[in-house]
């Protein structure tokens, strides 16, 4: 991939929005963090805050890890991004938990995501080496059950983004790596509700993620808001009888990150991250109607067979005005003892959006499964 560091900076500054035509989207720095990482929340249209815990819950909701069946797990994830535009840019997850007891847990996530070889040229064309931009984001989560029905979770996370590798072309600004730490708060409410004799399951998840520090690539002359988000939505998981098991899910999401057009240049880079979060929700051109198009919304369903096959089919919708990402996403897995094997698939139904046949994989482990195999 070929080109100069102007046009890898508004690639990546719209490679969330699909390239969309749009009115007023919302831009934020270290975009990556905003790609779902794993397979069974990418085959349920990008849904995850209240579907039921599985290894990857620390993206969605960490605060679903004091529910999971088994003390330990461990998933590596892989997504092959953008790639009816490129072949060299890729999302890597690894994520895992450990439960203290049958109220406390600990979980942590690394990912990273490559921008693959950059040739920078200069103003005349002229090619002035290369740079291999990268953005990495760390992360360790503390979940405790605060009652039968409700837990609760907080997150801290480290955020590195290397666009340029230093390398800087004369007669153009100098940028460097910038850094970040942020936080998350989430809850996850679970209690039982019966339907026509039998018992199924309502969820409830809330996760605001990434409350933190802006990030500066000019060692803080500026600063660019990084995408802090706040996600609810339900999930209602109903058993057709004792192997099969059908479940529904809504998602709706938000970044709270305030419109830029609003303000210069300077007033956008010197407004506080807390002071970014309130704003984001009343400073919309064209207001209380824009305020609702910012609200991106996900619908899925899951279907499982003795909880080793699953199916799964969901939509991803965000305002033409916003992004315009419109996507039918299609997912199945196998479980077969310690191990689980996960595949999503996307279907744009928006023109030209470079998003369409994105695959992801995730490959799951029952840590403590697999150790209780190796004794036996």
């Amino acid at each position: 991939m070929k080109n100069n560091f102007l046009t890898l900076c508004i690639f990546v500054s719209v490679s969330v929005s699909a390239f969309a035509e749009v009115n007023n989207p919302i831009v934020t720095a270290v975009p990556s963090l905003s790609i779902a990482p794993d397979a069974r929340a990418g085959g349920m249209g990008d849904a995850g805050v209240a579907t039921t815990p599985d290894v990857n819950s620390q993206y969605w909701n960490p605060a679903k890890y004091v529910f999971m069946e088994s003390d330990a797990g461990l998933s590596i994830s892989y997504t092959p991004w953008l790639r009816k535009l490129v072949s060299d840019i890729d999302l890597a997850y690894l994520a895992g938990y450990w439960k203290l007891d049958k109220e406390q847990a600990v979980s942590v996530s690394l990912r990273y995501f490559s921008l693959g070889e950059i040739t920078l040229m200069d103003q005349l064309g002229y090619p002035q080496g290369s740079a291999h931009p990268n953005e990495l984001a760390f992360d360790v989560a503390y979940s405790r059950l605060l009652s039968e029905h409700f837990s609760a979770s907080v997150a801290l996370r480290y955020i590195h983004s290397d666009l340029n590798n230093g390398v800087n072309l004369a007669g153009q600004t100098e940028m460097y790596p910038g850094s970040a730490v942020a936080g998350d708060i989430a809850g996850y409410y679970k209690t039982p509700v019966a339907l026509e004799g039998v018992d199924g399951t309502l969820n409830v998840g809330l996760n605001i993620s990434n409350i933190g520090s802006k990030i500066s690539y000019d060692k803080n002359s500026t600063s660019s808001f990084i995408p802090t988000n706040m996600r609810l939505g339900t999930s209602f998981d109903y058993p057709l009888d004792n192997y099969n098991k059908f479940s529904v899910s809504l998602d709706f999401n938000k970044l709270l990150v305030p419109t830029q057009n609003n303000m210069t240049a300077k007033e956008y880079s010197d407004l506080s991250p807390l002071s970014g979060i309130f704003k984001s929700f009343s400073d919309a051109p064209g207001g209380l109607k824009e305020e609702l198009q910012e609200v991106m919304w996900s619908l899925c369903a899951e279907y499982a067979y003795n909880n080793q096959f699953f199916v799964r089919g969901g939509y991803f919708n965000e305002s033409q005005y916003k992004g315009n990402r419109k996507y039918f996403t299609a997912g199945a897995g196998f479980k077969l003892n310690v191990f689980q094997l996960d595949a999503a698939y996307v279907i744009s139904t928006s023109q030209s959006n470079p998003l369409d046949q994105t695959l992801r994989f995730s490959l799951s482990f029952d840590l403590y499964g697999l150790k209780n195999l190796i004794k036996n």
